[in-house]
């Protein structure tokens, strides 16, 4: 499990961070409904050559979680925003998925955040985007919030490992879905959902160009969430060079294939 000692107050969020390793900077931004634990099969293998920088977006992991809380796209990138600031860091070295893949592209086109490198994959980045069932939970969050424990764990259970190409272990499976448990997670849970809004995308995919760093777009050839066509078009818009499918990845390629990712990084930092 990676470390989160770490908290600061951003954008009136407490989001829990940690950073490990030696050398230039380098920021994992996770994705939904995930946490910064999705880096731990990665992070080792990158901290001879990078300082690391971990963080929960608000509202998920380890960070606060709390009624009337935003959690939404809007919010996400104004807090990258402030972790640079915080980090007081120029430059780093991104790497981003899902959700992680749109607040590095709001931070870098609306907020002005410039990276050396950006790695991003499998990321909501382009419209259309949200599930049927993203769809529903939005217009029901209070029933879902209120369900019994033993329904709610099995619907939450079962929509992550659509996430992945495998069957996630039952380690994965309990560091992904324990957050979003109890009196607090669960709630919390279906406020993300509802948040999901398509217009926080569209109001920056307008402004998509080649950017001012290399760029690496991969995408899992498997991904029942965002088809691997979506890589292949934000690839055309913002990277000089083409999506790389993952074969055999999912949505989820930390689980599917760490090692695609990982070999990834290293090549633009080594």
């Amino acid at each position: 499990m990676l470390d989160l000692p770490h908290m600061s107050i951003i954008e009136g969020a407490a989001i829990r961070w940690g950073k490990t390793g030696n050398g230039p900077p380098l920021v994992a931004i996770h994705g939904t409904p995930f946490s910064s634990q999705v880096w731990r099969r990665i992070v080792p293998y990158l901290t001879d050559h990078r300082t690391v920088y971990c963080f929960d977006l608000a509202g998920y992991g380890q960070s606060e979680m709390r009624d009337g809380q935003d959690v939404s796209l809007a919010v996400q990138n104004r807090v990258l925003a402030g972790l640079f600031r915080e980090w007081d860091l120029d430059r780093p070295d991104v790497l981003a998925h899902d959700f992680g893949g749109a607040t590095a592209l709001r931070g870098y086109f609306l907020d002005g955040l410039r990276f050396k490198s950006l790695t991003i994959f499998d990321a909501v980045a382009l419209a259309p985007w949200g599930s049927p069932f993203v769809q529903h939970v939005r217009q029901h969050e209070t029933a879902f919030a209120g369900m019994p424990d033993y329904m709610h764990q099995a619907l939450l259970r079962a929509y992550l490992q659509t996430a992945a190409h495998r069957p996630m272990s039952p380690e994965a499976m309990d560091i992904y879905a324990t957050p979003w448990t109890g009196p607090v997670g669960q709630p919390a849970f279906y406020r993300q959902i509802a948040q999901m809004d398509q217009r926080y995308t569209d109001e920056v995919q307008g402004l998509y160009r080649q950017m001012d760093c290399p760029v690496t777009v991969l995408w899992g050839a498997r991904d029942a969430w965002i088809p691997y066509d979506k890589g292949m078009e934000l690839a055309a818009l913002i990277s000089r060079n083409a999506c790389t499918p993952i074969p055999d990845a999912g949505h989820l390629v930390q689980e599917d294939c760490p090692e695609a990712i990982v070999a990834a990084v290293l090549k633009h930092i080594t």
